[in-house]
């Protein structure tokens, strides 16, 4: 990677997982790094509980959308991470690929979804450790 790292989130419906992890690495490389979300089957709005969830931090999320997984999203950036999306994500050479195992929010209250926002919270702080960006607060 040279000059500003940029990472990919993909989940299925792009309402939930993979927003929550964007809005993390937004908020917390300050900036630092390039960010996208995209979903292979998005869904019609973002979950509510994960809405709800984020907001319990100061992350405000409720006027992202689901948007569709596209090629040149690939293409563009340094580190796609999937989480639950199978293979549905196009691979290239050179690009670094992780998958995220983590529980699906989908149709889950706010109770269940808090430590999916919190899993996620972590392993986001370890990718800009991995990728030398200092987690802002």
């Amino acid at each position: 990677m040279s000059g500003k790292p940029s990472v990919l989130f993909v989940c299925v419906h792009n309402a939930g997982r993979s927003q929550m992890a964007a809005a993390w690495l937004s908020r917390l490389s300050g900036g630092h790094v390039e960010v996208r979300s995209a979903g292979s089957d998005p869904g019609d709005q973002v979950n509510p509980a994960a809405v709800a969830v984020m907001a319990e931090v100061g992350i405000d999320i409720s006027a992202e959308t689901p948007k569709i997984l596209t090629v040149d999203a690939v293409k563009e950036s340094d580190v796609c991470i999937t989480m639950g999306c199978g293979d549905t994500c196009p691979v290239f050479p050179g690009k670094r690929y992780l998958d995220w195992q983590l529980d699906d929010p989908a149709g889950q209250g706010v109770e269940s979804v808090r430590p999916i926002r919190d899993e996620i919270e972590r392993r986001v702080r370890g990718l800009l450790d991995e990728l030398g960006v200092p987690a802002q607060q």
